[in-house]
């Protein structure tokens, strides 16, 4: 398979000093002795949603999909698929279940990544086995973390060579009509989209601050306390951020509540379970 990609990588523009700071909101301090071009592709990361109308190189989506399938995989059992769409009609489609999202009309390719049982099926029918374990709900959770590894694995790979993306999780909203505009077989699942291009250089796009590490990075035992006060001072961030980049100036922690408040705000993914087992998952 050829793999030789036209596509070269970005130059370095950013010292590590200055990509912790963006990413944190805040100066880091000389947590830099360890430093190489992955770890600048890794922080340096942003999600793209305006892209150039410039179509993905076949060259460039192997190297993608060959990086993909580099990540770990439970068991070796590769319980994950993608599905590459660039037909402007299917991803019209798409973009209508997924919101809409109109991004997925704009960005030349759109990757569907599935956790996918169905390879798995067969395989054991073919070898005189049931397949029971693919029944339970830990089979379909290993898919959907197979997925989650395979995808970011491919987002790293594509930003280091100069392309932009975004993970779309509105392909749940309706993963049963996304089925069938995919062609899906039973126990085969749209477990989020990203859309894939050349960004446009006009839109700027700042990377969005993180958490600080001290309310994620846990030592020896959990640390339950909430935190408030840095989780005020994020909050703060977050606002510096959203006024700069022309967004609604509404911090964190409302925007995180309103997003968990009740069923609805789920978006039609609170019936999820249901839905998956009319798509053929037993999900014991």
């Amino acid at each position: 398979m050829p793999v030789s990609c036209p596509v070269s990588a970005p130059e370095s523009a950013e010292a590590p000093t200055d990509l912790l700071r963006r990413r944190y909101g805040a100066d880091q301090g000389s947590q830099t002795s360890d430093w190489n071009a992955v770890l600048e592709t890794i922080l340096s990361h942003r999600s793209i949603r305006t892209y150039l109308p410039k179509k993905v190189p076949e060259s460039a989506l192997q190297l993608i999909v060959a990086a993909a399938q580099s990540a770990p995989t439970s068991s070796s059992l590769q319980a994950w698929s993608v599905v590459a769409v660039e037909d402007a009609d299917r991803k019209a489609k798409l973009a209508e279940l997924a919101s809409p999202n109109p991004q997925i009309l704009s960005a030349p390719l759109f990757l569907v990544w599935l956790a996918d049982l169905s390879r798995l099926r067969k395989i054991a029918t073919d070898h005189g086995k049931s397949g029971e374990g693919l029944d339970y709900f830990e089979s379909f959770l290993l898919g959907a973390i197979d997925a989650a590894l395979a995808a970011q694995n491919a987002l790293v790979a594509l930003e280091s060579l100069g392309l932009g993306s975004c993970y779309i999780g509105g392909i749940r909203n309706h993963p049963a009509a996304v089925g069938e505009v995919l062609g899906l077989p039973p126990e085969t699942f749209a477990v989020f989209g990203m859309t894939v291009g050349y960004p446009d250089p006009s839109v700027e796009t700042e990377i969005k601050p993180r958490l600080p590490q001290s309310l994620v990075l846990h030592r020896e035992q959990y640390r339950a306390s909430a935190r408030e006060p840095e989780l005020a001072v994020y909050d703060d961030t977050m606002r510096t951020f959203q006024a700069g980049q022309g967004m609604a100036v509404r911090g964190w922690t409302a925007v995180a509540a309103n997003r968990i408040a009740d069923a609805a705000s789920l978006k039609g993914r609170h019936v999820l379970l249901d839905i998956l087992r009319r798509m053929g998952f037993k999900t014991r």
